[in-house]
């Protein structure tokens, strides 16, 4: 009998409010080129004072990996959280609509933080700075976990950027008890260089003991393993769970599993945006996952939707997944 759901994602509930900005308003305004800083709500508000016109569209790592998947037909829930407001109502009816489910009870309007936004500054080089206050979403706790949604699923995927909180490690310590004492299995995102730099040994910890399937970029995994050489740091990553998905920009991906490497390449794409470049190799990854492809082929429909969502401003896909996977002779 089939679970219910084939990935439930775990993470950060944010809104992105995304807008073009030149290098020289990072240098001015004390952001951080290329990588995603943690901000409080009084910074938020400066920086969105600031910028020009913008767009806001729901977001959230791992959010936008199951956005995509429900896309594309597959059994998907989300557990994150977000405030009874604006922004709130938003995340949610954008994750419901879809086609993934969201039954996370609403942090309620008295609460003295928001819905959590990422202010995602655009340079003209495509390259992506974040500013993310991320409001009640880092209030995820061990109560907001549902074991029986948890028992229900194939996959688990827990984004790394929600290590930040503090309640947020023995949060998903309940849902990995949950899903493996069920059969199921667990994946994890790095996230960000930063990110592993603050929460490493928790990171190696979980790798090596509870991670089926780990998700990375180049850069994240150098940081985890402390070693330039990426092929040194992929088989250290190999050694320590069954799969390994690493991206490496416009290279593609490399695969490890089964104790070989494989190379998955790109198609060259113009790159308009690069948030969740990440997020939906992720999803395109799953799908070849779920439904049984080979390696390449999977490792392909990863690099494929990746493609898609860099082409555009925002981390939601816009064009029909699987038809640009027939499209490109992967269905």
């Amino acid at each position: 009998m089939s679970k219910k759901y084939q990935v439930v994602g775990i993470g950060n509930a944010v809104v992105d409010v995304l807008s073009h900005v030149k290098d020289g308003f990072l240098a001015e305004n004390g952001i951080e080129k290329g990588i995603m800083t943690l901000i409080d709500l009084e910074r938020a508000a400066q920086i969105y004072a600031k910028i020009g016109p913008s767009i806001e569209i729901s977001g959230g790592s791992a959010a936008n990996t199951i956005a995509g998947l429900a896309q594309l037909g597959a059994r998907t829930a989300y557990i994150g959280k977000v405030k009874d407001d604006q922004l709130g109502a938003i995340f949610v009816h954008d994750l419901r609509a879809q086609g993934a489910d969201y039954e996370v009870a609403l942090s309620p309007a008295s609460h003295d933080a928001e819905t959590g936004r990422c202010m995602v500054m655009v340079s003209s080089d495509a390259e992506r700075s974040m500013n993310t206050y991320l409001g009640v979403s880092e209030f995820l706790t061990p109560e907001d976990i549902d074991s029986a949604m948890m028992a229900d699923a194939e996959w688990i995927y827990l984004e790394g950027y929600r290590f930040d909180g503090p309640d947020s490690h023995a949060a998903f310590a309940k849902a990995i008890s949950a899903c493996k004492g069920a059969g199921g299995r667990v994946s994890l995102t790095l996230s960000d260089p930063f990110c592993v730099e603050r929460h490493r040994e928790a990171f190696r910890d979980m790798i090596r003991d509870h991670v089926d399937l780990l998700f990375c970029n180049e850069h994240e995994l150098r940081a985890m393993y402390q070693d330039e050489d990426l092929g040194v740091v992929l088989r250290l990553a190999a050694a320590e769970v069954d799969t390994v998905a690493c991206t490496v920009g416009a290279d593609g991906a490399y695969i490890w599993r089964d104790g070989r490497e494989i190379h998955a390449p790109a198609d060259p794409v113009k790159i308009v945006d690069a948030t969740g470049a990440g997020d939906l190799f992720a999803t395109g990854f799953f799908f070849g996952e779920l439904n049984g492809y080979d390696t390449l082929t999977t490792g392909r429909m990863g690099c494929v939707a990746a493609g898609e969502i860099i082409s555009h401003i925002g981390a939601r896909p816009e064009a029909d997944l699987k038809a640009l996977f027939a499209k490109h002779d992967l269905l």
